[in-house]
């Protein structure tokens, strides 16, 4: 039988004033429901992962978060301001909080690296604040940012002269450009060697203890997710199917659940079908 509720970590602290907060989320696309009433809070500074199979709604929740979309039903607060029906006008000063590094980095072929940096400043949420700044100032914020993420000095440099890892490096200084106090990150280690895996888990670590954010990981990596999750969500078939602690995640009976996690073929989650 799954773990009840109260054996699981549902909340970080009762005393910590939620950083985002998912009540009774819904999404559907015409007749196909995808969300099917997600609820959980995120502590400021925690890092979240969320797992689940292809499909399962996984990515539409931190659209969602990040305001990107808006669920069809339920609430999402960010600093327990309600963006689910605010206008784009409104949603501006959220989604100056909210950092996304898309997967595979999204970065622009045709823009080289200091471009595809400063671009999130000056076409980001914080814009009219960025185009303040001088040449000078610009391109000492962009060196800066390309420091945090040991790249340092590669402005110069396309996209196509980039490794994996580095692009991924890059997608987040540029996520970072805003100083948000949410990342979101879709599958950051997709694709990529262990070495600069391990090397990326390390950042997403690093920038949550000197920036303070709070971060939301969608990963399919097991290892990845232990290493740096507080906490880990599962979503299957649209619903939360478990949300705890990595000890609490390798522990549970669900056997939905211990069948992802171990990659069985064998268990309720009938794989002919995916």
């Amino acid at each position: 039988m799954p773990d009840s509720p109260s054996q699981m970590s549902e909340t970080p602290s009762q005393s910590v004033f939620p950083k985002i907060r998912v009540q009774d989320v819904h999404f559907a696309v015409d007749e196909l429901e995808i969300l099917k009433g997600i609820s959980l809070e995120i502590a400021p500074g925690e890092i979240l992962c969320v797992m689940g199979l292809s499909g399962a709604g996984k990515s539409t929740l931190t659209r969602c978060i990040a305001g990107l979309i808006r669920p069809t039903r339920g609430n999402i607060l960010i600093d327990d301001d309600d963006i689910s029906r605010m206008t784009e006008d409104q949603l501006l000063k959220i989604r100056a909080k909210i950092g996304v590094v898309f997967q595979y980095a999204a970065l622009f072929d045709s823009m080289n690296v200091y471009e595809n940096i400063a671009f999130g400043l000056l076409r980001g949420p914080m814009r009219q604040e960025n185009r303040r700044l001088s040449k000078v100032a610009l391109m000492r914020r962009v060196a800066e940012l390309l420091h945090e993420v040991g790249l340092p000095g590669i402005e110069k440099r396309m996209p196509a002269d980039l490794s994996g890892g580095m692009r991924r490096r890059v997608g987040l200084a540029r996520a970072l450009a805003t100083n948000p106090e949410i990342v979101l990150y879709d599958e950051p280690t997709s694709g990529l060697d262990p070495v600069t895996g391990a090397a990326i888990d390390q950042l997403i670590l690093s920038t949550r203890d000197r920036n303070g954010v709070t971060s939301v990981v969608v990963s399919h990596d097991m290892s990845s997710i232990y290493h740096i999750a507080d906490r880990i969500l599962m979503i299957y078939e649209g619903k939360k199917q478990i949300l705890g602690t990595p000890k609490e995640i390798q522990e549970t009976d669900d056997p939905i659940v211990r069948q992802f996690i171990t990659g069985s073929v064998e268990g309720p989650i009938n794989v002919k079908r995916r």
